[in-house]
């Protein structure tokens, strides 16, 4: 039987670099990438109408049942990552189309956190930016030492950033949702409320999955708390946070700065009023590029697909 791969979102054109693809022609299977992403959902849907397997990058392409049932042919859907928001894995079960998901990089998001925090506490960009221009010191930052660290979300994301909060010498408070007493006190964190975290946080970081739940968690009320000396940094999902108000507390000086990875809508559009708001840094949804993190993306897809077409579909995502 032959086979239509069609590899998504590869922005960078780096998928055939990380994997090799070309293993999988003598199971007759023809592999497309596609680097853009598409317009419309009538432009994705005549796009891979024929396509048998679909490697989808992170969230970047979503996957609702409208969209599962006008791709006919499609039987494996592979997400890089173990979990995607986008993929309506329930339809996808209904409709005969297995999902599967790949290792993950557990250093890349954390370590592209804490960039980002060093980032705009020495105001980095602004600084490399006015030297080049040919000026000298602009901005005085602060030090970390002996400030409070808020994380969001204990998870294995959010215990990595409070170990690099306690070596830099902060205190660390910790608070989610189902977060307990047991699991803070694992972590050396102390829990608190939500109120509490954005009340005593220098700086507070997120690090929850999306979920109907957790959208909007941070809203007016905890950028107000936060303070005009707080830092918020989200590299985890962007509607974690109402951006409208994050707009207006960036603009009317309810918080010091913010440090943003994640955005509603990717790739963030032109105009967008985040690229104006001041005492920002910015960067697009880098948190998992790294060489080590596509090896596992890219190279666990490709076990994914094999490991189907011998009949044995191994890392199974189910509703």
């Amino acid at each position: 039987m032959q086979h239509r791969l069609a590899i998504l979102d590869d922005y960078q054109d780096v998928a055939h670099g990380f994997a090799d693809w070309s293993s999988l022609a003598p199971d007759g299977v023809a592999v497309t990438t596609y680097r853009e992403p598409f317009s419309s959902p009538d432009a994705m849907e005549s796009a891979l109408a024929d396509a048998t397997i679909i490697i989808a990058m992170r969230e970047r392409t979503a996957f609702p049942r409208e969209v599962l049932e006008k791709l006919p042919a499609l039987r494996l859907l592979v997400t890089t990552g173990m979990a995607n928001a986008s993929i309506d894995v329930a339809a996808a079960d209904d409709l005969g189309i297995t999902v599967c998901g790949t290792p993950g990089s557990p250093t890349a998001a954390p370590e592209l956190t804490w960039a980002l925090l060093l980032a705009i506490a020495r105001n980095i960009p602004a600084e490399d930016s006015s030297l080049r221009a040919g000026s000298w010191q602009h901005t005085v930052g602060f030090e970390l030492a002996g400030k409070t660290l808020g994380v969001v979300g204990l998870g294995k994301i959010g215990r990595r950033i409070a170990c690099y909060g306690q070596a830099f010498g902060m205190d660390v408070l910790a608070w989610s949702q189902n977060l307990t007493d047991e699991a803070a006190a694992e972590a050396g964190v102390r829990k608190v409320s939500k109120e509490e975290l954005f009340r005593n946080s220098d700086v507070a970081t997120l690090h929850l999955r999306l979920s109907p739940r957790s959208e909007g968690i941070v809203g007016e009320p905890e950028l107000r708390l936060l303070g005009p000396d707080g830092i918020l940094v989200n590299t985890a999902r962007g509607p974690l946070v109402d951006q409208d108000a994050l707009v207006r507390a960036l603009a009317e000086g309810w918080i010091a700065g913010a440090a943003v990875d994640v955005f509603d809508h990717e790739p963030l559009p032109a105009g967008h009023p985040l690229l104006t708001a001041p005492n920002t840094v910015l960067s697009p949804h880098l948190g998992y590029v790294t060489r080590e993190s596509y090896r596992q993306f890219y190279g666990g897809a490709l076990e994914d697909v094999k490991a189907w077409l011998a009949g044995a579909p191994v890392r199974v995502i189910s509703a």
